[in-house]
């Protein structure tokens, strides 16, 4: 059973007080019925390590809540002094939260993070490290979400989440969290996107936007069609209100930028995915029509109906991410050791290994077998390793490898295998096919 009670979140939080240095930061969580997360999400904030900032003050703006939310926000504000508990008795729309915090922070840097997700260590200290920066006005991080992969709608979350990604990179579209200096007064109480809201507004001051990759955050997708449709279906209607209201598009609105972002993003490279795909794109399009007819009948979006399957643990769901072991094997590595002597083929084996190593992050455990056999040990999805590892075998491919500093190369070729370890279910063991065409940036999030 899960603990969201105040001696829960006292255990998690690391007891970090950090050192009150640099800029000031007012965190503001607005929460409706928030119970299963509440807890973890204040203590994910709380438990950051900064370096260059340090939280003043974290806001909780409860609205309208029937659960335990504002009984578990007590307790913690109980122990915790810079936890604030401001009550809303009618739930008026997560806009009018967001005024509430904005009218109560003090600090010159105002962050909201949403009430069901958990930050990965370090975020805040991204995020606002871009404040040093005079010109910067808000900064957002990078969701990720913690569904499976394996069922359609996973497979359809990662990918929103993954364009989003590739399109962020490219011109900043921000949300889940984000930090903007405190130079904006209210933003409109109707609206259904406020992180876009915020953009808008930022901007117009002249401000400039960053969005911060290594800014990560865990969220969890819908898991019926029904609750993604209602989701995507109100965030593309509030996209056309603030195209409307203030005169704003998001980088996602763009057609040809999320074409060019899907071309690019790796998930069409087995049959499954391949349909899926199209699914997904079918099922984006299905709820963009829906949106624009909201629209043009006028229906208000700020009070939305919440996706139940979206408020499930999400901790829980990080924590059940499954193993994968990719095992690459260098081909004619005998050969090759014969050619180029055993010192040199312990040499390219272990280019490949650091290769390999930089690829999949530094939590993967990455080891060298016998006879030119390297294996990683890395968690997540097995969709999201296998397309981690198609890159790297076409990067290593096509990119000789140097030996011994004297200008020596070795062009390389790689097989791979996986075997995923789901947190339940039987394991699953397959070759990685390796598509003609992939861009070697790195793919991880339909956007929003």
């Amino acid at each position: 059973m899960v603990d969201v009670t105040a001696k829960g979140f006292t255990e998690r939080r690391n007891g970090s007080g950090a050192d009150a240095a640099g800029v000031a930061c007012s965190v503001g969580i607005m929460a409706y019925n928030e119970e299963a997360n509440i807890a973890d999400a204040i203590g994910s904030v709380l438990g950051q390590e900064l370096s260059s900032s340090h939280i003043a003050e974290l806001i909780v703006v409860a609205s309208g809540c029937e659960d335990r939310t504002v009984p578990i926000v007590s307790e913690i504000v109980s122990q915790e002094p810079r936890v604030r508990l401001i009550e809303q008795e009618r739930r008026e729309g997560k806009a009018s939260a967001i005024n509430l915090f904005i009218g109560a922070a003090t600090s010159p840097v105002l962050l909201m993070v949403s009430a069901d997700v958990l930050l990965e260590e370090g975020t805040l200290d991204a995020l606002l490290r871009h404040f040093e920066d005079p010109g910067v006005g808000m900064v957002g991080g990078h969701p990720i979400p913690v569904n499976g992969e394996t069922t359609f709608l996973g497979h359809a979350v990662h990918l929103q989440w993954r364009l989003h990604d590739r399109i962020a990179r490219e011109s900043p579209k921000l949300g889940e969290i984000v930090a903007f200096r405190n130079v904006v007064p209210s933003i409109p109480t109707d609206t259904a996107v406020d992180e876009i809201s915020i953009q808008a507004l930022i901007t117009q001051l002249g401000y400039g936007l960053v969005y911060e990759p290594e800014a990560i955050v865990y969220n969890r997708g819908p898991t019926t069609v029904r609750d993604w449709l209602r989701q995507r279906r109100r965030i593309y209607a509030g996209h056309l209100q603030i195209v409307d209201q203030q005169r704003y598009a998001a980088s996602t609105m763009s057609s040809s930028r999320v074409l060019r972002a899907l071309a690019g993003s790796g998930s069409f490279g087995t049959p499954r995915a391949f349909a899926w795909s199209i699914g997904t794109v079918g099922l984006e399009a299905a709820a963009r029509a829906l949106g624009r007819y909201d629209v043009a009948r006028r229906r208000p979006q700020h009070v939305w109906e919440m996706c139940p399957t979206t408020k499930l643990h999400v901790a829980e769901g990080s924590a059940q991410s499954q193993q994968n072991v990719l095992v690459f094997h260098i081909s004619g590595f005998h050969r090759q050791q014969l050619q180029l002597g055993a010192h040199a083929s312990r040499q390219l084996t272990q280019r490949v290994r650091d290769r390999i190593k930089g690829a999949v992050g530094s939590k993967a455990t990455v080891s060298i077998g016998r006879s030119g056999t390297i294996i990683a040990l890395v968690d997540g999805d097995r969709e999201a390793a296998e397309r981690t590892a198609a890159e790297l075998v076409q990067e290593i491919e096509a990119t000789p490898l140097s030996l011994n500093g004297h200008g020596t190369t070795v062009s390389v070729s790689l097989a791979c295998g996986i075997i995923a370890f789901p947190a339940d279910g039987v394991p699953l063991a397959q070759s990685i096919p390796v598509p003609a065409m992939l861009e070697p940036e790195p793919a991880a999030a339909m956007a929003t």
